[in-house]
């Protein structure tokens, strides 16, 4: 039997801020907008549900008189990545 796929994880935009945050200390929203693509909105609404699951940590602060939005992966999210990866894994070796 197949695991089943986090649906959290299997949006595409929310997969590819994991991804992103599992290589880095840390990531700006800036920075995650300019490697996703994704509109302001849209990336809003997919870093709070990921903040939500405990999948990522959200420090919001200024830089001078910038807003500036952290985030960094958590190791829940860390484990719920892994364990997407390894059931990706399994769909592929059908």
């Amino acid at each position: 039997m197949l695991k089943p796929l986090d649906p959290l994880l299997h949006s595409e935009l929310r997969l590819a801020v994991v991804s992103i945050l599992i290589g880095v200390e840390s990531a700006d929203f800036v920075y995650l907008k300019q490697r996703t693509g994704a509109t302001s909105g849209n990336l809003s609404v997919q870093i709070d549900k990921l903040c939500k699951a405990g999948y990522i940590d959200v420090e919001k602060g200024f830089v001078g008189r910038k807003p500036r939005t952290l985030c960094k992966i958590t190791d829940v999210g860390r484990t719920a990545f892994k364990g997407y990866v390894e059931a990706l894994k399994d769909y592929i070796s059908m």
